[in-house]
């Protein structure tokens, strides 16, 4: 199949995640970046597609400009697709203009910076009958689709009780606000949205819950905390209860002094727990009563990995693959969507607009209780 031809909007000079987004896109091999709009200021968008080596013709100084000059070209060579990697507040905008102008999205997650420009978004996708993918990153790790298997599919019984922790302490000290454009924004309300580390972090977190246990996170009681000086979360903490009665812990944290970037879940179910974390990627552990505990291991020439999840796995047994391949099987997952269409009842490989509206509500219950004194709110 012919990679899908997309354009990028943001991700331009002195940014972090559109190279990753790039980057991921040319590992899974069927997309191809042919025009951007990488920066707010166009001298700067102009500048950072040329680094890149995008084409001069085709680097606009405007995500409008790229869209209508796009949408102008013959069918065979403006872009199919759009890949938005601005801060918060610009996704709803170019996502809702790429699909009014016939393009498919791919957006890094959160989907928006408010529940209503969330919604807005979905309503465009449904109107428009464009594909929209957020990238929800950790589910594109095979051993945590091997999770899913496990714990969704019943093979250990009803969900009791999940321990989820995404901590960081990047932002943990005062000056560490100073000409850093990565927090400015993640700090700013005006960008970011009313959630800080829960908003950046914790819907990593709630949205692997979902994805593994196969059950979306259904009441939250929270705690969201800032540092003196900040606007917005950049700590907190939350009980939470499961659609299927199960319960479950929280924590979301860009000030904890020591830990670079722990995202650890533990799923207890009725006859064993699962246990993974993101900085050891490609293991995962089973523990039982009865029974020695198993350690799962990543790689093509393990024989007991199902082989949906083998055909996702790059590299032979003990070569360990990571966050640009996960984020890798995002990008194949959709372009194979995009060309071939949904297989029924198959995991799509990325993260809906079913998904990323329960992740919205998520913010919005946890923001809600931790502003009414860490009481009981529904999603």
């Amino acid at each position: 199949m012919s990679p899908i031809r997309y354009g990028m909007i943001g991700g331009g000079q002195g940014a972090f995640i559109g190279g990753v987004h790039r980057t991921a896109a040319a590992i899974a091999g069927n997309w191809q970046l042919v025009a951007g709009a990488l920066s707010s200021t166009p001298d700067k968008a102009r500048a950072s597609g040329v680094e890149i080596g995008l084409p001069e013709d085709r680097t606009y100084g405007s995500w409008a400009e790229m869209l209508e000059r796009e949408a102008a070209l013959p069918a065979g060579q403006r872009i199919e697709a759009v890949a938005i990697v601005t801060p918060n507040h610009m996704h709803a905008p170019p996502a809702i203009a790429a699909m009014e102008a016939g393009f498919d999205v791919i957006i890094d997650k959160p989907l928006a910076d408010s529940l209503e420009n969330a919604r807005a978004i979905i309503d465009a996708a449904a109107r428009t009958g464009r594909r929209i993918a957020v990238t929800h990153t950790y589910t594109g790790y095979p051993l945590v689709k091997l999770a899913r298997k496990l714990v969704a599919g019943g093979a250990f019984g009803a969900v009791r009780r999940v321990m989820v922790k995404y901590v960081q302490d990047w932002l943990s000290r005062p000056e560490d606000l100073i000409d850093n454009k990565q927090a400015a924004w993640r700090v700013d309300p005006a960008q970011s949205g009313q959630a800080g580390a829960f908003g950046d972090i914790g819907t990593h977190a709630a949205n692997l819950v979902e994805f593994i246990t196969g059950e979306r996170i259904a009441q939250i009681c929270a705690e969201l905390t800032m540092l003196p000086g900040r606007r917005i979360d950049d700590d907190g903490a939350a009980l939470f209860r499961l659609s299927g009665g199960g319960k479950g812990t929280l924590t979301a944290s860009q000030v904890c002094v020591g830990d670079m970037n722990d995202l650890a879940i533990d799923v207890y179910c009725d006859e064993a727990g699962l246990h993974w974390r993101q900085e050891q990627p490609n293991t995962l552990t089973i523990k039982r009563r009865d029974r020695p505990d198993e350690v799962h291991h990543a790689g093509a020439n393990r024989a007991y990995v199902p082989g949906d999840i083998l055909a996702i796995q790059r590299t032979p047994g003990g070569h360990p693959e990571g966050y640009l391949e996960a984020f890798a099987n995002i990008y194949r997952a959709f372009g194979e969507q995009i060309r071939s269409g949904p297989v029924a009842g198959a995991d799509p490989g990325y993260a809906t607009m079913d998904d990323a509206l329960s992740g919205m509500n998520f913010l919005r219950a946890a923001l809600q209780s931790s502003r009414d004194g860490a009481v009981w709110t529904d999603l």
